[in-house]
């Protein structure tokens, strides 16, 4: 199944810890993310997360995942080229 490439957002584990570059809604650097390791396979086995970003609060729903990106249920990248 194909997921809209403007839905996801690339992340990183480091040590165990997940991060991501830049948040996709305040432009924050290097955000360590609410998430466990552990839970990337639950979350691509098929079971939704609810992720608080912590840098501003902003909320998404993470509905799948696979080694370099997670897949929101909302665009997280604008449609520009």
């Amino acid at each position: 199944m194909m997921h809209p490439f403007q839905n996801t957002w690339p992340y990183e584990t480091v040590m165990g810890d997940i991060y991501v570059s830049k948040c996709p809604f305040c432009d924050a650097e290097n955000v360590l993310l609410p998430l466990k390791p552990s839970e990337l396979q639950v979350i691509a086995e098929g079971k939704k997360k609810r992720l608080v970003f912590p840098c501003c609060r902003n909320v998404l729903t993470i509905i799948d995942t696979d080694r370099d990106y997670l897949l929101s249920d909302i665009a997280l990248r604008n449609n520009k080229a």
